[in-house]
């Protein structure tokens, strides 16, 4: 199939490309253009899938299905729309002497490996090369995040490096494990570690290994995914990286953790039949939305805000999935959306602020509406929707979350209601004394790049007040195919 070859290679040669001549001019706009290639074939991929159904190819080693092409297709809309935005962003950076002509190369070329990744991870049949996808995404993310090479930049790449190299290493304890329980009904061929094969015979295989795999691998891609207490590495990672990099880490390579840990719960649920995997998620989901919602109002950096916002909301779609159920997986996908969309779209506005100020410290950002009108209402229109404020596609996706918990988990209604109050409190206020009041900033040198900002707020919108009916439906038999 043409179009996979082209979500997978477009990214690996543009990588290629921008490594031997990133440092010349033209660099960005072929980021961007190979962003729009593979954003191109990924809609091609999508139209197949949606036309044909789910496939198996290339040997069995790739598979493609209404779940993970919604998030091809998400990855590649977040990665095209950061790669426009980071153009301005980045000559603003290089014209401040923050970086150099080689750190644009690096930045550059990382960017679109990073992106070839998260692609070979979500579109491969192979829990190995799963495994191996998540690790070469951290191998690029921890030059990225150092790209500045600043003390406190080298410390979050490193803590990065150590907490999320360590939680990789009990993922790929987990795989072993499957391929343990799997070997003995399939074989001691590839096959074994094929997800496709497993779930055919997820019944038969042993119940307490496959319990115990899932815990390993529950805890590796859960640190990944930035779950509480394993979540230390995200908001240094968000606030020392360049705003662009923020944006695909929140927007994309939480989510593709989080989807490595759904294919192992749909295995793990057919060979318990207990609900053990979704009531892990549920206890670490509701921790993960409690805790960060009271690190919010200590926070004086705004891109650590916005971080331990995306660990809030990362927990709130775990809770989702744990619940299982037509409803709740579809509002768990539904909030995957609108939150990578919502989240990318306020660190575009903020990397923007923060160079408008100096600083990213939040006491010394203020008037953003005065002096940039477009990057105010950007950031705050963007806040309320994260906020779960109508009409935004965040509330539906919330209120359905809340519905289902008051009627399977009445107590877990509570907590959540609490802290997403808490949140919406601290985070409210702070964006607030950011976007008005007296400027303390200086209008861009360069012209923003804020049509992504609005094309995604946009989007987030149009999936708060109407869903396509194509839309809806890939939901549908993403959730069915869920469990």
């Amino acid at each position: 199939m043409i179009e996979l070859v082209l979500v997978l290679v477009t990214p690996f040669a543009t990588a290629l490309l921008l490594a031997l001549f990133g440092h010349r001019r033209g660099a960005a706009e072929i980021n961007s253009a190979g962003s729009l290639l593979t954003l191109l074939a990924a809609a091609l991929l999508t139209i197949r899938v949606i036309n044909d159904g789910p496939m198996v190819l290339y040997d069995e080693q790739f598979f493609v299905d209404p779940l993970n092409v919604f998030l091809i297709a998400l990855t590649a809309l977040v990665g095209f729309t950061t790669s426009l935005f980071s153009r301005p962003y980045m000559r603003v950076e290089h014209d401040h002497d923050r970086l150099s002509v080689n750190r644009l190369r690096l930045y550059h070329s990382m960017f679109q490996m990073f992106m070839c990744t998260m692609l070979v991870a979500l579109s491969t049949n192979n829990l190995g090369i799963l495994w191996v996808a998540m690790e070469m995404a951290t191998l690029t993310t921890v030059l990225l995040v150092a790209l500045y090479r600043t003390p406190a930049s080298l410390e979050a790449a490193w803590k990065y490096f150590i907490l999320c190299g360590v939680g990789i290493a009990q993922a790929l304890f987990g795989t072993i494990l499957i391929y343990f329980a799997a070997e003995r009904i399939l074989g001691h061929e590839s096959g074994a570690l094929l997800w496709t094969h497993l779930d055919a015979v997820k019944s038969q295989l042993e119940p307490t290994v496959l319990s115990l795999a899932f815990v390993f691998l529950f805890v590796g891609y859960g640190t990944k995914t930035g779950l509480v207490p394993l979540h230390n590495w995200l908001p240094d990672a968000h606030a020392e990286g360049p705003t662009p990099v923020s944006a695909v880490l929140s927007g994309l390579l939480l989510n593709v953790a989080l989807y490595a840990i759904i294919r192992c719960k749909v295995l793990v649920d057919g060979a318990l039949g207990t609900h053990f995997a979704g009531n892990l998620m549920i206890a670490f989901g509701l921790l993960t939305v409690v805790v960060p919602a009271f690190y919010l109002a200590r926070q004086k950096d705004v891109k650590r805000l916005f971080g331990y916002s995306s660990i809030e909301h990362m927990g709130l779609i775990t809770f989702a999935f744990g619940m299982g159920g037509p409803v709740a997986s579809f509002a768990g996908l539904l909030h995957m959306t609108v939150h990578s969309l919502t989240k990318s779209a306020i660190f575009f506005a903020v990397g923007h602020a923060a160079q408008m100020a100096g600083t990213q410290i939040i006491d010394d950002i203020k008037g953003l509406i005065k002096q940039s009108p477009t990057i105010g209402w950007g950031l705050m229109l963007g806040s309320l929707a994260i906020l779960g404020m109508p009409p935004f596609g965040v509330f539906t996706s919330e209120f359905m979350i809340l519905t289902t918990a008051i009627k399977h988990y009445p107590w877990a209604t509570p907590i959540l209601l609490m802290a997403l109050g808490v949140a919406f409190a601290a985070m409210f206020q702070k964006v607030q004394s950011m976007v008005f009041g007296e400027p303390t900033v200086r209008p861009l040198a360069h012209n923003p790049a804020l049509l992504p900002v609005f094309v995604h707020l946009g989007l987030v919108l149009m999936l708060g007040l109407w869903i396509p009916p194509y839309l809806a439906d890939w939901y549908r038999q993403a959730a069915k195919l869920i469990g």
